[in-house]
């Protein structure tokens, strides 16, 4: 019975111990959930692409006289349109500031642009233009939202010309003439970064090329003033390196 009564009396104790003891245990610690990261795109770096897609040269052409005898007022022979395709590539730089993107790029591309119209001049003849080759050197300015880019670009631009006219039906060329000619380019476009480095756009483009005395060689030397622009239309790729996608917490 003894035994027993001391037994019952331990546990007693022991029951009250506990809760002294557990007050003086430290509170348990709680870690903060990490703040939510928000991927930014970063559009800075330099680029390489590839280009391809359709243009078209609005080319007018008045005749001049000769190179050795001059009208005194030049008379129009007509307009057409020397329509085709293009494909080249692209290179540039892009540098981001907030939102806004800053950057230079050179572009070139093979083009087959051809075009003709009977003279309105003389009618004996046929007058055609072709464009085998573009240019542009250009800087861009645009404003991102986050991978999307919408973008102006403005510039110099380049085109290399080959011009010929015929006799209205037949296939043997009159006169021949080349040039090439520079001008001014302004453009607009959209672009979008659908992996950190890789990116696609699609870009409108329109070149101020002028107007020139073209002299062409044939039996006679004869002259036309030729007025022309191009409009281009072109979707591209591009692959960047240097831009990192940045963690903003």
């Amino acid at each position: 019975m003894k035994k027993f009564l001391l037994g019952t009396v331990g546990l007693i104790a022991l029951g009250v111990a506990a809760p002294a003891v557990a007050a003086d245990l430290p509170a348990r610690a709680y870690t903060k959930a990490p703040a939510y990261v928000a991927a930014v795109y970063d559009w800075s770096g330099f680029y390489i692409g590839a280009n391809g897609g359709w243009g078209t040269s609005r080319k007018c052409w008045d005749y001049s006289g000769t190179a050795a005898a001059r009208l005194a007022v030049n008379v129009s022979e007509g307009c057409h349109d020397a329509d085709g395709a293009v494909a080249g590539g692209q290179i540039g730089y892009n540098w981001q500031m907030g939102s806004w993107v800053f950057g230079l790029e050179a572009q070139g591309d093979w083009a087959d642009l051809k075009g003709t119209n009977v003279s309105l001049f003389d009618g004996r003849f046929t007058n055609q233009s072709k464009i085998d080759g573009l240019g542009l050197f250009t800087g861009r300015v645009g404003y991102a939202w986050n991978n999307a880019l919408l973008y102006v670009k403005g510039g110099a631009a380049v085109a290399h010309d080959k011009y010929d006219y015929r006799v209205t039906g037949a296939a043997a060329v009159t006169g021949t003439a080349g040039e090439t000619r520079w001008g001014a380019a302004v453009g607009t476009g959209f672009e979008y970064g659908f992996t950190p480095n890789w990116s696609f756009a699609v870009e409108y483009d329109h070149m101020f090329l002028g107007s020139r005395d073209i002299t062409f060689t044939s039996p006679a030397t004869t002259v036309d003033r030729i007025k022309q622009d191009v409009d281009l239309v072109t979707a591209r790729i591009n692959y960047r390196w240097g831009g990192p996608v940045v963690a903003k917490y």
